[in-house]
């Protein structure tokens, strides 16, 4: 059994989350340029076994899709599956999650200038993805 990936899927910076290995918890991994993106995961899946990731679905309030970045993630999840066939894609509604991670970080005491940074901003935003995922998982179980 692998783990999960969460992926905040970014035009700039894709935020990175990973699951414990009995899928409990949800941890930041990283953040990284999406243009890098599949390059990162090319040497990063040589190393963890990885059996399914999730992907952030960016809608707006009124439930529609954002398509301007839904347009790139779907390329990004054609090229990932042509390359990693065995590992699944779930998508999981994003919305909230960037104020919700903002949220977070003034909670942990982050200075302003920290704040400012979409790579922890990405990362959060991956991780919470990740973990909302995972609860909603365990609650149909």
């Amino acid at each position: 059994m692998g783990k999960i990936l969460g992926i905040d899927y970014g035009k700039i910076i894709t935020g990175l989350s990973i699951t414990d290995d009995q899928k409990i918890f949800a941890f930041g991994l990283n953040a990284v340029p999406t243009k890098n993106l599949m390059n990162f995961l090319k040497y990063f899946l040589v190393d963890e076994k990885i059996e399914k990731i999730v992907i952030g679905l960016p809608k707006k309030l009124n439930n529609k899709k954002e398509v301007l970045i839904e347009t790139e993630i779907q390329k990004f999840m054609n090229k990932f599956h042509i390359r990693y066939p065995h590992i699944m894609i779930e998508r999981l509604d994003e919305r909230f999650t960037s104020k919700m991670a903002f949220y977070t970080m003034i909670k942990l005491g982050l200075k302003r200038k920290k704040r400012r940074k979409k790579v922890i901003l990405n990362q959060i935003s991956a991780t919470i993805i990740l973990q909302s995922y995972l609860t909603k998982k365990e609650k149909k179980n």
